[in-house]
């Protein structure tokens, strides 16, 4: 390389930015006493230069090199105190990656020089280790954004008519037979036709992938104890997890965003900004914990050596300062700007919002996004909760935002289980959650339904099995919740009797029915429509494997008939046009009419009393939904036996018309009357139009 001579350069924009004629790089550290950029060959293995950056401005160290271009690989070494007692943990044989780095090249290795401290000293983190580590972490590299968008359009749907169907990017093509060998896994893979068309013929709005921010995942095969699946440990909130990259190049992400924007997919990201890979005082040293620990951490008050940590993964990352919120602030910028996503859902979000410790609305991170001029654009779920005091915070956002709703969850597991006592509770999750949402003028898409997820039993487990089964994750069963709500039918596991099979089915569609008939947003687990199993794993988030990779050409008849049942009622959803509004019912007439815009029946005809309510042993519920131009009719019941029911006495000139019987048994001819006696199947929901 030529001799370079280095300049002063600019605070802004951090990270490493190219101008054509040169590179700026900028990072913050308000602690640091001596920053040094290291650059790399092309493979990351060789360090050939080193510069002192001498300049700093509020905080941020920058210099120019001119004559670097993108694809230079670069890491920082940053001096300071090592005093952990005071929360400083500067150590610059440790070579860190850019914050702000959008790419990375090399593997981790993982190996005792990560750590800052001496992993075999009795003072453990006390202790300072001067093993180098740079030939055992990945390194930054300096990229150019010159990518072709102009022929890219967002779906841009309504939030309203957004379905989300939740996935896990490497597992869903893993073992795709339609895909290439070499791009299975990874965001080409995931940018086959085959994949994207079968998507689209289901009818999903959204695809929200779980965590892709770089992770390090396959861990066990460089000598760790698990497996990182699930990605829920960012080491960096810019860069991508390098092990779903087919190739070099950031343009794979971009063609799968745009060719899933073609077929009318919107893409959502679910990001970890609540702490990182870093863990707590005994993990290692890679990146934000070697820039300035006190920063980027959230300390013990009591003792800085230590974390205060409401995630329950080791230290919250600290939104409190301005800079670690920027940081944040500028990540969401640039997926959604620059990798043209459309929107994301927030781990663990109450994190996020504590000012000293405790959840606030009237937290900077809320009102950052909420004056965001970009972000405003950007669909925004929270995962309100997290693992500290007052962690659950369901309902608590701000309006603009969506939240995971798991009580809607809890509820109608234990309707479809058979559990007394479930009705009132069903009817309020049914019509949009409105003691938690309706509230600031919110909408009533603000409760992001859903019965299963990444976390917990997927469909076909949850009726199939009564307890977990995580031995294969080696914690000796001890990991994962045992509150699943749920029930085998009869038999732990997998059975071929047909009773217990044809009951499994019933009650799978029949949550399927309730979630995607009931207001709000909805959610579906990747898998569940083909009957994917996780042999009763609900905590699989080691399992790189086919206990999670979704087994696409062992596909049985049944599993083919499951999809084409989802289809089924996504279609009958967008079609029906009464899921579309956005405020919460009120309860009363919606027109001269006179009718209800939502009403609640017993299987005589009449309306719910506060009796009925409060009966335990009830277990079916009927409501009605008038729209002015739509009037539809539901019954669930959850009932073991078939049971008759009296259809409520409405004008006569009304024509009921059988729309969906999630059991396709019911009996009755396709249009029945007011006022008529029906038998609705055991474990079945039907649904009717109503109409003049």
């Amino acid at each position: 390389m030529a001799k370079i001579k280095p300049q002063s350069g600019s605070p802004y924009p951090l990270g490493s930015h190219y101008d054509g004629q040169g590179v700026n790089f900028a990072i913050f550290s308000a602690h640091a006493q001596k920053v040094e950029l290291c650059l790399f060959d092309n493979t990351g293995i060789e360090e050939i230069s080193r510069f002192e950056i001498t300049e700093c401005d509020n905080n941020i160290w920058h210099i120019y090199l001119p004559n670097i271009a993108p694809g230079q690989v670069y890491g920082y070494r940053v001096y300071g105190p090592y005093k952990p007692e005071e929360g400083h943990r500067f150590n610059p044989n440790k070579l860190l990656l850019d914050p702000y780095g959008k790419k990375l090249v090399g593997k981790l290795i993982w190996h005792k020089a990560l750590f800052g401290y001496d992993i075999d000293s009795p003072d453990k983190d006390l202790s300072f280790n001067e093993l180098d580590s740079a030939p055992y972490v990945p390194k930054s590299v300096v990229v150019a954004d010159d990518y072709d968008w102009s022929d890219d359009v967002r779906p841009d749907t309504p939030f309203e008519d957004t379905v989300v169907y939740e996935t896990h990017l490497r597992g869903y093509t893993k073992l795709h037979p339609k895909v290439p060998d070499a791009k299975r896994g990874t965001f080409a893979g995931f940018n086959n036709k085959s994949v994207l068309g079968y998507l689209h013929w289901l009818g999903v709005s959204a695809v929200e992938f779980l965590p892709v921010h770089a992770f390090f995942g396959n861990r066990h095969k460089k000598g760790f104890v698990k497996d990182n699946y699930w990605g829920y440990e960012s080491f960096s909130f810019f860069a991508p997890e390098q092990n779903y990259m087919a190739g070099n190049d950031l343009s794979e992400i971009k063609d799968m965003v745009k060719a899933m924007h073609k077929q009318g997919l919107e893409v959502f990201l679910d990001v970890v900004y609540n702490h990182t890979g870093e863990g707590n005082q005994l993990g290692p040293t890679i990146c934000y914990r070697g820039i300035d620990n006190a920063s980027y951490y959230c300390l013990n008050k009591e003792n800085k050596r230590y974390y205060y940590d409401s995630t329950g993964c080791g230290a919250s990352f600290n939104l409190e300062n301005p800079f670690v919120l920027k940081l944040v602030m500028d990540s969401l910028r640039y997926w959604y700007e620059e990798m043209h996503v459309d929107g994301f859902r927030f781990d663990l979000a109450t994190t996020l919002c504590r000012v000293n410790t405790e959840f606030k609305q009237e937290c900077g991170f809320l009102y950052a996004v909420k004056q965001d001029p970009v972000l405003c654009h950007a669909k925004l779920i929270a995962e309100p909760w997290d693992v500290g005091y007052g962690g659950y915070q369901v309902g608590a956002f701000m309006s603009g935002w969506a939240e995971w709703n798991d009580k809607f969850r809890d509820v109608v597991r234990r309707f479809w289980k058979g559990d007394e006592g479930q009705v009132s509770g069903l009817a309020s999750r049914i019509a949009g959650s409105s003691d938690a949402f309706n509230h600031s003028n919110r909408n009533i898409w603000s409760s992001v339904n859903f019965v299963t997820a990444h976390d917990g039993f997927c469909i076909r487990d949850l009726v199939s099995y009564n307890q977990k089964h995580n031995l294969a994750n080696n914690e000796d069963n001890r990991d994962g919740t045992d509150s699943n709500w749920s029930w085998n039918s009869g038999v732990e596991g997998e059975t071929d009797n047909s009773v217990i099979m044809d009951n499994r089915l019933n009650r799978m569609k029949a949550m399927f029915s309730t979630l995607l008939l009931s207001f709000g947003t909805p959610m579906l687990v990747a898998g569940d429509e083909l009957g994917h199993t996780n042999l009763g794993n609900n905590n699989p988030y080691c399992q790189d494997n086919a206990i999670t990779w979704l087994n696409w050409e062992g596909l049985n008849r049944v599993d083919r008939r499951l999809a084409h049942f989802v289809k089924k009622m996504l279609r009958l959803r967008k079609n029906l046009h009464i899921f579309e509004r956005k405020k919460f019912f009120t309860g009363f007439p919606f027109d001269k009419s006179k009718i209800k815009d939502i009403t609640w029946y017993k299987e005589t005809g009449a309306e719910m009393t506060t009796l009925d309510w409060n009966d335990p042993h009830r277990k079916s519920l009927a409501y009605s939904v008038y729209s002015g131009k739509k009037y539809v009719f539901c019954i669930l019941n959850a009932n073991a036996k078939d049971m008759n029911w009296q259809l409520p006495d409405i004008d006569k000139k009304y024509v009921w018309k059988l729309a969906f019987d999630s059991s396709e048994k019911f009996m009755a001819k396709t249009a029945v009357c007011s006022n008529q006696k029906i038998t609705v199947p055991s474990w079945s929901v039907l649904l009717f139009e109503i109409e003049k």
